[in-house]
């Protein structure tokens, strides 16, 4: 392990000896933790992100995108009045 110098405000410092304390913890540890817990999420979110770009399931060549439930609802609408530009672009009216 290495060690860290960080600066903050006398208020932030304070809170975050209180706040060790009740926990029953070093603010050293406090913050060690809380940085390994934002590296976690990041990680998770990059991974989820590539796993999303990567899923060729909605994105195969020669297929249109999956429309969304809203623009489904406008062509249902428009097929009830009989606008003919709303059932092509999907546009809101």
């Amino acid at each position: 392990m290495k060690n860290l110098t960080i600066t903050v405000d006398d208020s932030v410092l304070e809170w975050a000896r209180v706040e060790a304390a009740r926990r029953g913890t070093s603010v050293s540890r406090m913050v060690g933790d809380f940085m390994a817990e934002m590296m976690q999420r990041e990680d998770a979110y990059e991974r989820a992100y590539l796993a999303w770009r990567t899923d060729e399931r909605s994105w195969q060549a020669g297929q249109a995108p999956v429309a969304t439930a809203a623009v489904e609802a406008r062509r249902a609408s428009a097929r009830r009045t009989g606008d003919p530009q709303d059932l092509n672009s999907g546009a809101a009216v």
